[in-house]
């Protein structure tokens, strides 16, 4: 499994990040990604466009957005960059201002999943937006990914999430719900693994498939799924796909996924 640090090297992290907009934010964590040789400019010429093509639904949870684009020539190593703003920026989006950029280049669209789980997995934890924001130095952000045991454990004085034991199981069967993003490689993945969350919470996993793709295959996939989950300017590209579309805004609440489950299933 890939972890998180072996992708986030010290040279990668900028904890005094400045821009003007979101454009110069992600033409910030776009040069460390250069900077580090894992991408050329034109990668992060690409994802600019991905947001300007598809909408700020890569700010994934309040003041987080993780930049990224489809693998392409552009990319000669799986790689991260993070950069946390001194001062936030607006994106357009409901989780507006941001103050942390994430990127990732990747070579292929399965070397980095197992990092995205991990990275949606220290976001998922209560507490861990403070924690990644209080860190003073690159080695102490790269201790923190490496121990996310440590922020379960600074989550754990936090309340915990409403209850949600849904009686029996699905009335259909066994289903499958997709997690769309714009290229498939990225905030699906968060957003998967929320919902992952929140199945395994409700003893449904048995009985729910999450797969996450992008905008292009879910059309062609929505015949076999149950239900879409995915941003609000995603679920305007894809339109009317004959089944349940959920808007959800921030990726990483389980709450709000939760919600939109009761809301597909009734319960």
């Amino acid at each position: 499994m890939t972890a998180l640090v072996d992708l986030l090297p010290p040279e990668a992290i900028d904890l005094r990040g400045s821009a003007s907009d979101w454009r110069a934010a992600i033409r910030a964590a776009g040069a460390l990604l250069v900077a580090t040789g894992v991408a050329t400019g034109d990668y992060t010429d690409e994802m600019i466009r991905n947001v300007e093509d598809n909408g700020p639904y890569i700010v994934i949870t309040p003041g987080f957005a993780f930049a990224h684009a489809r693998p392409s020539p552009a990319v000669h190593r799986t790689g991260m960059s993070w950069v946390r703003l001194e001062t936030p920026v607006e994106f357009g989006s409901p989780n507006d201002p941001v103050d942390l950029v994430v990127a990732l280049a990747a070579a292929d669209s399965d070397v980095h999943t197992d990092a995205m789980a991990a990275l949606a997995k220290v976001l998922l934890e209560p507490g861990a937006d403070k924690l990644l924001r209080d860190v003073q130095t690159p080695r102490q952000l790269r201790a923190l990914l490496l121990d996310d045991a440590a922020i379960a454990a600074a989550g754990g004085s936090a309340a915990p999430a409403p209850a949600a034991v849904a009686p029996g199981k699905p009335r259909s069967g066994p289903l499958r719900i997709l997690t769309v993003c714009g290229n498939g490689v990225g905030t699906s993945l968060f957003l998967k693994s929320t919902l992952e969350s929140v199945l395994d919470r409700w003893h449904w996993s048995p009985y729910i498939t999450v797969e996450a793709t992008d905008t292009i295959s879910a059309k062609g996939k929505a015949g076999e799924a149950a239900a879409v989950l995915t941003s609000g300017e995603i679920a305007k590209t894809l339109g009317d796909v004959g089944i349940p579309v959920r808007v959800i805004q921030n990726f990483t609440s389980a709450a709000e996924v939760d919600h939109a489950l009761r809301e597909l299933f009734d319960v």
